[in-house]
């Protein structure tokens, strides 16, 4: 319920209050006197109402203690004259939170990447206050410190209050001018969901639901641009292929020995006709690229069926236009499917090391090169750095079979 309805209930706080640092510290409070009142009154039966009535009161009690701010002390004074008598009750079903709900979570996106935060602020706060994510968790989509992330979030909130940065619905241009921060928070987003059933007390799959529905209402507000519609593509076609990524008790199954009749067709099918209808319409960029490798996956009956070279064409150019780590890797593991285990370790050698996918990566290549001994190291050392229970038995389970 928080990661559904915290979008919601933040947006608003921020059309009635207006500063995003103030509305996001009394959600919290909200929350929290939720986590205590309601396993003793019972939940709500319109919990995104209860929360933003104790929320807009915490931002009121806020605004009162802040003398030196004469103008908001005033607007704090006329909110609690309308609101006067009306307190939260946990068995009320009638409370108005006002929340426009059908954009909310686009428009918050969009006031996370105002033009004074940088890049990396940008997302992160969008991580926060849309995808609902933990400091934590943040940290490891960016592969950073926890304490970094904490400094982002809190440098980004300040720089909106001190910008006076205000919610509200963007227009086309504006929209279009900060697409590439929000795809690339949307597909973060999408990413720390589809991961999350590999850790112990993963969520529901809220998060994935959230980036796809964001991913469809990118199309829809600007579908003039291909890689809204790529961005589209590349979270169906992967998420068609969630029911087979575990087995029933748990335990990981790597793309090529996934049982394919498990895979959702109906999503491959849009995804593919997403795709294609974007391709031949403008420039084409790192997720339609990402989405074409994902649907030449799809197109094979079978893994022995894969056209490994056209992944790895897809690979080339994906480099090119997006040179990241991820990327790097991804045309390692094709180089060495077309050209043997030994080219794909050669392409390896120019990464960082480190990563403990590019360890599991290396450790592949090299059992497939003969190196049992090298191949089992690299394994052992990839189940010990990563926090995924199944990612830790599948690697440990390679290395006991070398």
């Amino acid at each position: 319920m928080w990661r559904r309805e915290a979008p919601h209930v933040l947006a608003a706080l921020l059309r009635r209050h207006g500063s995003f640092d103030d509305c996001e510290d009394a959600l919290q409070l909200a929350l929290l006197a939720a986590a205590e009142q309601w396993p003793r009154d019972g939940v709500p039966h319109n919990p995104a109402g209860w929360l933003v009535r104790v929320a807009s009161r915490r931002v009121v009690d806020q605004v009162r203690a802040d003398t030196a701010r004469r103008g908001r002390e005033e607007r704090a004074a006329r909110l609690d004259r309308v609101d006067e008598g009306v307190a939260p009750s946990p068995r009320a079903g009638t409370e108005d939170h006002d929340a426009g709900r059908g954009d909310d979570t686009l428009d918050l996106l969009v006031l996370c990447t105002h033009s004074s935060l940088s890049p990396s602020s940008q997302v992160a706060l969008m991580l926060r206050a849309v995808g609902g994510l933990t400091t934590r968790e943040i940290a490891d989509a960016f592969f950073v410190p926890e304490a970094t992330t904490t400094r982002r979030i809190t440098r980004a909130k300040a720089t909106l209050r001190e910008a006076g940065a205000r919610f509200a619905h963007p227009d086309a241009r504006t929209l279009a001018g900060r697409l590439p921060a929000v795809r690339q928070a949307v597909s973060l987003i999408y990413t720390t969901g589809h991961a999350a059933r590999s850790r112990p007390g993963s969520s529901d799959g809220t998060l994935t639901t959230t980036a796809v529905h964001l991913a469809r209402e990118l199309c829809r507000r600007c579908p003039g641009d291909p890689e809204n519609a790529g961005l589209l593509a590349l979270l169906l076609l992967t998420q068609a292929r969630r029911a087979a990524r575990f087995t029933a008790s748990g335990d990981l199954v790597p793309l090529d020995r996934q049982d394919r009749r498990l895979w959702g067709r109906d999503l491959i099918v849009e995804g593919v006709q997403v795709l294609e209808r974007a391709l031949p319409v403008g420039y084409v960029g790192s997720f339609q690229l990402q989405a074409s490798i994902a649907a030449v996956h799809a197109d094979a009956a079978d893994a022995r069926d894969t056209d490994w070279a056209q992944i790895l064409v897809l690979y080339d150019m994906l480099e090119r236009v997006d040179p990241t780590p991820a990327v790097s890797l991804g045309r390692a593991v094709a180089t060495a499917e077309v050209h043997g285990p030994l080219a794909g370790l050669a392409v390896l050698e120019g990464m960082p090391p480190g990563s403990h996918r590019l360890l599991a990566a290396r450790g592949h290549m090299l059992a497939g090169a003969g190196l049992a001994v090298e191949a089992r190291a690299d394994l052992l050392r990839a189940a010990s750095l990563t926090r995924s229970i199944p990612e830790q038995r599948y690697l440990n389970r390679l290395a006991a079979d070398l």
